[in-house]
């Protein structure tokens, strides 16, 4: 199962609420997979992204927390989102633009 929503517009706010929901039957492991490994295969993108690996895409995000311990964070970026970096490059610092 791959991690996705289809909120868009008003609704958007609401796709957070995805990561809470997984969390009642899922693990941390099983949701961050079906977030990364999973979708990059759904899209027949894997190896390319989704993974941490040598020649794969240098896109991530840094959050304040341990999603492992705490994969609800996730979905409250406002919250505990830190860093954007896409193809190795930050793309957004929110760590810096809050100094």
């Amino acid at each position: 199962m791959a991690f996705g929503t289809d909120l868009l517009g008003q609704l958007r706010k609401y796709g957070g609420m995805e990561f809470d929901l997984l969390a009642k039957v899922l693990t941390p492991t099983e949701i961050l997979r079906s977030a990364t490994e999973i979708g990059a295969e759904l899209c027949k993108l894997k190896g390319e992204v989704g993974v941490i690996a040598k020649g794969a895409k240098a896109d991530f995000i840094v959050v304040d927390g341990d999603p492992f311990e705490d994969v609800t964070l996730l979905g409250r970026p406002k919250e505990h989102l830190q860093m954007v970096v896409k193809s190795g490059a930050i793309a957004r610092d929110y760590i810096e633009a809050a100094q």
